[in-house]
């Protein structure tokens, strides 16, 4: 049996930091307005994938001091954040980071979230089939025994997959396997040990030892570790290639996705139990816990009324139209090497317009966060968190409008 769930005048698909800003932005404009969220919490790659840095927050500046670049929503969640953990901006060589916790950034989301009385959540629920009626649109969702449908008048897809234009069967544009950004697998650790520069070159020498006396296997060689602002805990970041049992990296693929996680487990489990039996410092040292799923960088993207372009950032262009400014390098990770930061021709940010935000040819379907209309070079600066909690209160605008 298919229940009815309602009419609402906003539908947001997915509850990351772009779908959580959207939803929050389109219920205090005044529009009844739902979330769909597929995890039992929001935050998507800062709480389910535990990334724990919020960038793309600041502007780029040579000179000392942190700056907001989209205030509204963005400040609010530094705001909130920085009470959380005691923690403001820290410096990483030309750019501003916020470090933030994935336990907190859930709390943070929840009380946001429920403080909205024209705002429902609705978690554990995934979209199965979208059309339209007129002017309306009809969603379908699967929970896990039954199905629900519910209308909407606007829908904001920020899926980071561009779910919606998969389900509608309009044109989206994927970058070739071999040039998509690498995955993220992030874990915690609980460790005495202090992580600091000294400490870091240490455990890569070790970690180097490891992998040519055959004890790990050769993908730990990237992982690097950082503290988590709690006493005792740490967290681990390795990049994988996403080529799984000789197979492309494909990030909508469910084979190669449990691949990673398979894969990223291991290797971090691996790491731990070397480290603790060859470092003294890390004698005592076991995963605390895993992340939900693995951090998907690039997938399939929207193609809007205009799409950003790496040249567009590194020129620093501006638009009349332009509704939250990208302030992050393009940070390519084509290979599980490490970052290749491009930085705009000056220290300026460039425009990201409305435009980008709306798929061409459809109306009242806007679109936020990772999946927005750019090329490939230009989703490597605009896809991180700080900017997609900017371009989801864009949409979220919009959508209520």
């Amino acid at each position: 049996m298919i229940a009815d769930h309602g009419r609402f005048d906003v539908v947001v698909i997915g509850g990351g930091s772009a779908g959580m800003a959207a939803a929050i932005t389109a219920a205090r404009s005044g529009a009844r307005t739902i979330l769909i969220e597929r995890h039992g919490y929001a935050g998507g790659m800062g709480t389910a994938s535990l990334v724990h840095s919020f960038c793309g927050l600041y502007l780029l500046r040579r000179e000392p001091g942190a700056v907001i670049a989209n205030p509204g929503f963005c400040g609010e969640i530094e705001q909130r954040m920085s009470a959380a953990t005691g923690i403001g901006p820290q410096r990483m060589g030309r750019l501003d980071v916020l470090p933030q916790h994935p336990v907190e950034f859930v709390r943070i989301a929840d009380e946001m979230l429920a403080a909205e009385p024209m705002l429902e959540t609705l978690f554990h629920a995934e979209v199965c089939g979208i059309e339209r009626d007129a002017d309306e649109w009809r969603i379908s969702l699967t929970h896990r025994t039954d199905c629900t449908r519910l209308a909407s008048s606007s829908i904001v897809d920020a899926s980071g997959d561009a779910v919606v234009a998969a389900w509608l069967g309009r044109e989206c544009a994927v970058a070739p396997a071999e040039k998509l950004q690498r995955p993220a697998y992030v874990f915690g650790v609980r460790c005495a040990a202090a992580i600091d520069e000294a400490a870091r070159l240490r455990i890569s020498g070790r970690l180097c030892e490891g992998i040519r006396e055959g004890l790990l296997p050769p993908e730990a060689l990237g992982l690097t570790f950082r503290a988590s602002g709690r006493l005792g805990e740490v967290f681990g970041t390795l990049d994988l290639t996403g080529n799984m049992n000789g197979r492309d990296f494909d990030p909508l693929d469910a084979s190669c996705l449990s691949g990673l996680e398979f894969t990223g487990r291991q290797v971090a489990a691996a790491v731990v139990r070397y480290l603790a039996g060859h470092d003294a410092t890390w004698s005592d040292s076991y995963i605390s816990h895993w992340p939900a799923r693995a951090g998907i960088r690039e997938s399939r993207r929207w193609v809007g009324e205009y799409v950003l372009t790496g040249e567009d950032l590194l020129e620093s262009r501006h638009f009349d139209d332009e509704i939250a400014l990208a302030t992050w390098p393009m940070e390519m990770r084509e290979t599980a090497k490490g970052p290749k930061l491009r930085f705009p021709t000056e220290d300026l940010p460039a425009g990201i317009p409305l435009r980008c935000l709306k798929p061409a040819g459809i109306d009242r379907l806007f679109v936020a966060g990772r999946c927005i209309s750019a090329d490939h070079e230009a989703q490597a600066s605009i896809r991180v968190m700080g900017t997609c909690f900017a371009t989801g209160e864009a949409a979220g605008r919009a959508a209520a409008g």
